[in-house]
């Protein structure tokens, strides 16, 4: 039998606009991670910053 996978997927939601642009894979192994990213975001056409956000 397969293992359970220890990764799950959230959303990455924009500090700015409040849009879910990006879907990203974590390890949830050690706990929650407080991830952080810069990334496009294509409503304001600018990078900023993006949290994590589960559905």
């Amino acid at each position: 039998m397969a293992k359970a996978s220890k990764r799950e997927y959230v959303w990455l939601q924009c500090s700015d606009c409040g849009d879910l642009n990006y879907r990203v894979s974590v390890n949830v192994q050690g706990g929650t991670p407080k991830l952080e990213l810069t990334k496009f975001c294509p409503r304001t056409r600018k990078r900023t910053k993006h949290k994590i956000k589960r559905k």
